[in-house]
């Protein structure tokens, strides 16, 4: 059970992560590529030297999800998207990253870039480029481009290994120190978008829960320092 101020404190801190994690999901609901992410408590239990034993909750890692966004057709040539697993690989100036989110287009030396100005790779790490003014290309399933009859290169749709971490470093874009893999289960849908995966009503329902939870957790530490109050004025008499 807990026995002191400071588990409870561990407990509202990690409450307090988690509201903050929510309120970011929530306000990317309609990001493009967005991924949801949450937060995993563990618990850990010491034994003391008097009573019963310490138990600490503590806000320890963040998830991320990877269940699919709703794909919307654009008709743009350079919109694309991943149905099923896998990222776009991006350049940027930390090094490579990974992406879900596909709206691309064309920089003034014929790159493919991000709406940032990333320049999208392709299977072996090299940019794609576009012969000026020819933006109306045709990406196929597997990320092949192509301009009339010019093959233009191939889109790299990648994914880390098996267990790896992913590691979000903006709202959109996540690195790995994992090897990256050919997808198996990853087709490019051209003229889509996927949308954020974030499930709204389910994040504002946890919202309210963890809203209750630290209001209740409050109580108790108020309680706990008003015992610890009373009995220092006993104390003193």
């Amino acid at each position: 059970m807990e026995t002191s101020g400071y588990v409870s404190l561990t407990r509202q801190s990690g409450l307090m992560r988690e509201m903050e994690i929510i309120a970011h999901n929530i306000a990317n609901a309609a990001t493009t590529g967005f991924r949801q992410q949450g937060l995993v408590f563990s618990e850990f239990i010491q034994a003391v030297e008097y009573g019963d034993s310490l138990s600490m909750a503590a806000a320890r890692v963040k998830t991320t999800s990877g269940s699919q966004g709703v794909l919307t057709q654009t008709g743009n040539p350079l919109d694309l998207a991943i149905e099923g697993s896998g990222y776009f690989q991006i350049e940027t100036p930390n090094g490579l990253r990974l992406t879900r989110a596909g709206a691309f287009n064309v920089n003034a030396v014929g790159d493919i870039v991000t709406s940032d100005g990333h320049r999208v790779l392709d299977v072996g790490g090299a940019p794609i480029t576009v012969p000026p003014g020819d933006t109306d290309v045709t990406v196929a399933a597997d990320g092949t481009i192509s301009l009339g009859d010019q093959l233009l290169g191939q889109i790299g749709i990648v994914e880390p290994e098996a267990g790896a971490d992913l590691r979000r470093e903006t709202g959109v874009l996540f690195e790995t120190d994992a090897a990256l893999l050919p997808t198996e289960n990853g087709l490019v849908l051209q003229g889509h978008l996927e949308g954020s995966n974030v499930d709204a009503i389910s994040q504002l329902t946890r919202m309210i829960e963890v809203q209750r939870a630290y209001e209740m957790g409050q109580k108790l530490l108020d309680m706990d320092d008003e015992r610890a109050k009373t009995a220092l004025q006993t104390l003193i008499k």
